[in-house]
């Protein structure tokens, strides 16, 4: 992604006019409109929307229920636009913050530069999902990082004018930094800098809402905390310790003794050890549900694929669940388990997972693996593709790679191209080319959904036993047991005798109706 160079040196300065300098101290004081590109059409800007979210203009279908939980999290988003600098003493119970004012940077190592601005978009989109207003962005061409600054000086330099020029308050840099780097980075562009594992795990703790999606985040966060601690001045004198801590102390006061950030780092390791007993606690409740449902040998379909593909919104079609759907990068983080059939009867689950992304954080991979652990025992897999998206196989290849990393790549799949009804048709005819098993759909207007009800009802196991059965008149409960569980019957005529029934149960079932077969 190229960019307009900023110069922020004295010279430079003196050359300006009084308003244009009264217009940066505006922007830096956040009381301007943020700073727009020259043409908001332009495919290489990163200010609007970013490309990563959805332009539709309808967010919700009559199917995603009343939304309750939505609204009540956007009441508390911060709003664009307002300052934190009081005009009128009447704003302090009514103002909200500002939103932080970010300025993103990514390296160009390998692949296309269409590649690298993709990357740089979709980190635009969990910017502003994390509830950030982004001002500017860069992409540097590198074959490596620079092992001290990430940037070159010349580029870090640049960054600087950048952040000085838009009022930027924070740089976002598309990798995960090594601690050093982001300490030489800071000291450069002297604002905050994050890095996109740090911003994944933020959007995390905004979202989690059950008692184990916070459990799993926070152990997340931990272990990326863990070796990025910093310590300097009263962290780094002892507690304790000898001739140091002065001699008529007595008894507890000698040796060493331990530092403040030695001893953050072992109430971390100690309250990371609690949250992995947590965790292992809430197993098994979850491996129940599993066992009961595999007990019942009713078939199992989770719904995958990556973040703000449409999952959610999948799920609210074809079961009415009503689960939270956002035009926004991991919106839902908690699994949602609903019951379905198919159009001749069949029951069957559908598990709504989290959504992937590009370099997903391996903290979050491993705190997230119970609830992973849905992909890997379905017995079908709807992975939910964006179709609409620019690089929709790179979206399919990430989520694969979580699929391997999670043993889930056996699951028999169907790809679901969803958003058809936006995107472009060759994209769409592309992808049917690549994916051989696949479904067109369209989840806002309802395109293509009878044809994957039918493409799972064909996929998924189904009852193998096939009994022909003689049922008595005065049985009339078994004939509603047939009715009402997963069987299928083929045939059913009135004899005088009974009724007989051709029919398909699983195995369960078919021990309990071995006393009413017939051999004709």
């Amino acid at each position: 992604m190229t960019t307009q160079k900023h110069s922020g040196s004295d010279s430079d300065a003196q050359d300006m006019s009084p308003e244009q300098i009264q217009a940066v101290i505006d922007r830096i004081l956040s009381k301007d409109v943020p700073a727009q590109a020259s043409n908001d059409n332009d495919a290489n800007s990163v200010f609007g929307k970013a490309q990563a979210i959805s332009t539709l203009d309808q967010e919700h279908s009559i199917y995603d229920g009343d939304q309750e939980d939505l609204a009540e999290r956007r009441a508390l988003r911060r709003t664009a636009g307002l300052s934190t600098e009081l005009e009128d003493v009447t704003e302090v119970e009514y103002r909200q913050l500002r939103l932080e004012r970010v300025v993103l940077a990514g390296l160009w190592t390998e692949g296309t530069l269409a590649d690298a601005e993709n990357s740089l978009r979709e980190l635009a989109a969990l910017a502003e999902t994390a509830g950030s207003e982004v001002l500017d962005g860069l992409v540097q061409r590198r074959t490596k990082p620079d092992p001290g600054t990430f940037l070159g000086s010349g580029k870090a330099q640049e960054l600087k004018d950048i952040v000085a020029a838009t009022g930027a308050d924070t740089v976002v840099v598309d990798t995960e930094l090594a601690p050093s780097q982001r300490r030489g980075l800071e000291d450069i562009v002297k604002v905050k800098v994050v890095d996109r594992t740090t911003l994944i795990l933020d959007i995390f703790a905004q979202h989690a809402k059950s008692r184990e999606g916070k459990a799993q985040v926070e152990l997340a966060q931990l272990e990326y905390l863990l070796p990025r601690l910093r310590g300097w001045g009263d962290s780094m004198s002892r507690q304790a310790g000898g001739q140091v801590g002065g001699a008529g102390a007595g008894m507890g006061s000698r040796g060493p003794g331990e530092t403040k950030i030695e001893l953050d780092r072992r109430r971390i390791r100690t309250r990371m050890a609690k949250l992995r007993r947590e965790i292992a606690a809430m197993k098994p409740a979850r491996e129940t549900k599993r066992a009961n449902r595999r007990r019942n040998a009713v078939p199992s379909v989770a719904i995958a694929g990556y973040t703000n593909a449409g999952k959610s919104s999948l799920l609210n079609r074809l079961t009415d669940a009503g689960v939270l759907v956002e035009n926004a990068l991991f919106a839902t983080l908690d699994p949602t388990v609903r019951k379905a059939q198919t159009p001749d009867g069949i029951g069957y689950t559908l598990a709504d997972t989290v959504g992937f992304v590009r370099s997903l954080p391996t903290q979050l991979i491993e705190a997230f693996r119970s609830t992973l652990e849905e992909v890997a025992d379905a017995d079908l897999i709807l992975h939910v593709v964006d179709a609409s998206h620019p690089d929709p196989e790179g979206q399919i290849a990430a989520v694969r790679a979580v699929f391997t990393e999670v043993d889930a790549r056996k699951v028999p799949e169907i790809i679901v191209l969803n958003k058809v009804d936006v995107a472009d048709p060759f994209v769409v005819e592309r992808l049917k080319q690549k994916e051989p098993r696949h479904a067109v759909v369209s989840t806002r207007t309802g395109q293509g959904i009878a044809e994957l009800l039918e493409d799972i009802s064909q996929s998924i196991p189904r009852p193998g036993v096939r009994l022909e059965l003689l049922i008595p008149y005065d049985r009339g409960d078994m004939i509603s047991k047939l009715h009402s569980s997963d069987s299928e019957i083929l045939s059913l005529d009135h004899e005088e005798s009974g009724t007989r029934v051709v029919v398909m149960v699983r195995e369960g079932l078919a021990a309990e109706l071995e006393s009413f077969v017939s051999n004709g």
